[in-house]
């Protein structure tokens, strides 16, 4: 049977995930009831990146990493990805995943000229969101958990524009079918994002947000 790969970018800080769990772990709470079983990859230690045709569907992860720093394991992760996009496997990059999508598809990453993004922000859809299946559901504006210093700066040509706000308009695309980029955590809890905040402060409830794991959860199930 496919498996729906999560592939991991790194990890939280150790204190966190002593408390909360990791990133991996988050996600896979997010997901919600699934249909086809789950495989972690830890593509920052050197897992073996799966074939397209053994997976139902992948999310790459956050990361404290950056994009730009040209690590090994993330250009690798990075040159993988155009084949799952051809293969039309179902696709979610969250944060340093939405970036590595960005970039693999032909757009640019970099630092935020105004500099980093973090707390619970303000999201909009714009109009191509409705009838996107990721975003099926969601309110036209909704709360959502983010940090992140780097941004894609400018979408890959032929990409589709599904959320932003004043900060980063390309707060979530769409490449083909069915690969998406979503800057925001739609896996944090308050608990989480506070754990990234000094003090906690800025950080608020996000009830939305998430629910484009568990539409991703579904559109892999069902097309695996």
């Amino acid at each position: 049977m496919k498996r729906l790969s999560i592939i991991k970018a790194g990890s939280t800080f150790a204190s966190t995930a002593a408390r909360l769990g990791d990133f991996e772990a988050w996600i896979i709470n997010g997901l919600g009831s699934l249909d086809c079983p789950v495989e972690v990859v830890d593509a920052a230690r050197g897992g073996r990146l799966p074939e397209p045709g053994e997976c139902a569907g992948v999310v790459v992860t956050g990361s404290h990493a950056m994009v730009t720093d040209d690590l090994p394991w993330s250009l690798a992760i990075e040159r993988w990805i155009p084949r799952l996009v051809e293969a039309g496997v179902p696709f979610l990059g969250i944060c340093y995943g939405h970036q590595l999508l960005g970039r693999a598809a032909g757009g640019e990453v970099g630092y935020h000229p105004v500099g980093r993004e973090a707390g619970t922000v303000a999201v909009g859809l714009t109009a191509e969101a409705y009838g996107d299946r990721l975003f099926e559901g969601l309110p036209e504006c909704f709360q959502a958990h983010a940090t992140h210093a780097q941004s894609v700066l400018r979408l890959p040509p032929g990409a589709v524009r599904l959320a932003g706000n004043p900060h980063d308009p390309n707060h979530a695309f769409r490449i083909g079918r069915c690969a998406w980029g979503v800057q925001f955590h739609p896996e944090y809890t308050r608990e989480v994002m506070e754990a990234y905040l000094p003090g906690g402060a800025g950080a608020g409830e996000a009830p939305w947000a998430g629910r484009v794991l568990t539409n991703f959860a579904r559109i892999a199930c069902r097309e695996s």
